[in-house]
């Protein structure tokens, strides 16, 4: 995975310098306000059947089929209402300058073709075949790069629109290779199966703690493309894009630890944080250097990206401390849902989700995308004292002095 990622890394770094060059901030700052408002509906379209086929396989691989074809056909069917859901509140969120085409077309991009990339990803992930999530990962990326390049060379001054057609088609090309792989390596879905309600239940558990996250990292975003300039939410997500992208190998080792996760999990939640707990502190190790690099090399971005990012600098130095928080809740949020908490997971991640928009109300229009900053740490910081401190409660009431012994009993490594 962190080959893949890697790779990855490589890939989207070239492809967000030449988008960001290319388009400027402000026509930037229209398509991540546009990608801030779908993300927060994004989850929805699985209604996590994604993770609960993953929870489903990692204990019974004779679950694939039924599980994979449930997942495409709810993703099918409910794609298209939230279609129609972010066309219509679109008018009331996004200021009027930015086109109702680039929505729609980022909406079936995002909605459609990117839950679909997500799902055949975590088919793979639940059959510990990493290497094909990550290829998947890195088509995706080496797609729109593609479709960047593309745009650079041959369009003058080129808009957001039209980087958001590139893009859909970039996505869906992806989505029907990926397709494709899945049915060739694994297998053929199983369609009309119908979800009990306590799958469902727990399905939109997923949906909802997804969502709220997407809501507590992007939404300051969309909102500040409201509240404040194009321009702003440009420089802001030029910098939270370098914060993520830094993120990336700690995003490696979660993906690759998550099927055990659930494995492990079955044992209860004593035995899911003992299993966290090693990759925690290997994690926090990366993630303390590379705070510290965000801060000393923060100062390259604007002779990269153009001199109309000078201020992205002073904004990646704001954010350079959330690779370590976000390592710390990532960690415990799945050790919570590999534990079958998803419920409290859930209910820690909406506190979160709202703690941030209000917030950003309060911040935004006095101090733009500073506040936005501000709002951002204090959000992720809450969230990993909220998970921190319900992992605690949890551990407590079990058996921690055998949990270890039982995780080497099942065969998965610690």
């Amino acid at each position: 995975m962190l080959l893949g990622q890697g790779l990855k890394l490589v890939i989207q770094a070239i492809y967000f310098t030449v988008i960001a060059r290319s388009l400027g901030a402000s026509k930037y700052g229209a398509f991540v306000g546009v990608v801030g408002l779908v993300g927060i509906l994004f989850p929805f379209a699985t209604l996590g059947s994604g993770y609960l086929l993953i929870r489903n396989v990692a204990r019974d691989k004779n679950t694939f089929s039924t599980s994979w074809g449930t997942a495409l056909a709810t993703t099918a069917a409910t794609s298209s209402a939230l279609l129609a859901i972010v066309v219509l509140f679109s008018h009331l969120i996004l200021p009027p300058t930015i086109p109702m085409r680039l929505v729609v077309l980022v909406a079936a991009s995002d909605l459609y073709g990117l839950n679909t990339i997500g799902i055949c990803g975590q088919a793979f992930l639940a059959f510990d075949r990493l290497q094909w999530t990550a290829w998947i990962n890195v088509l995706l990326s080496a797609t729109r790069l593609i479709g960047a390049v593309i745009l650079a060379v041959f369009y003058n001054a080129p808009s957001s629109l039209q980087w958001g057609e590139y893009y859909c088609a970039s996505t869906a090309a992806v989505a029907a290779t990926a397709l494709l792989l899945v049915f060739v390596k694994l297998g053929a879905p199983a369609f009309g199966r119908t979800r009990i309600f306590a799958e469902v239940r727990e399905g939109l558990y997923f949906s909802v703690s997804q969502s709220a996250q997407t809501i507590y990292n992007d939404i300051d975003k969309t909102m500040l493309a409201r509240l404040g300039t194009l321009e702003a939410t440009g420089i802001y997500g030029a910098a939270y894009r370098i914060i993520d992208v830094s993120f990336t190998p700690v995003s490696s080792l979660l993906a690759a630890a998550y099927a055990n996760l659930f494995r492990v999990g079955a044992r209860g939640i004593a035995a899911s944080a003992q299993y966290a707990k090693p990759l925690i502190m290997r994690s926090l190790g990366y993630s303390t250097l590379v705070s510290f690099a965000l801060l000393a090399g923060s100062g390259l971005v604007p002779r990269i990206l153009g001199s109309g990012y000078d201020l992205t600098a002073e904004a990646i130095r704001w954010l350079a401390v959330l690779p370590i928080i976000k390592t710390v809740h990532y960690f415990l949020s799945d050790a919570l849902a590999g534990a079958g908490h998803q419920g409290l997971r859930t209910l820690a991640h909406v506190s979160a989700a709202v703690f941030n928009i209000l917030v950003n109300l309060w911040l935004i229009p006095s101090y733009s995308w500073r506040g936005a900053a501000w709002s951002s740490i204090a959000s992720d910081a809450f969230l990993a004292c909220a998970i921190g401190s319900i992992v605690l409660m949890l551990s407590r009431q079990a058996r921690p002095e055998k949990t270890r012994r039982e995780i080497i009993e099942m065969g998965v490594e610690v």
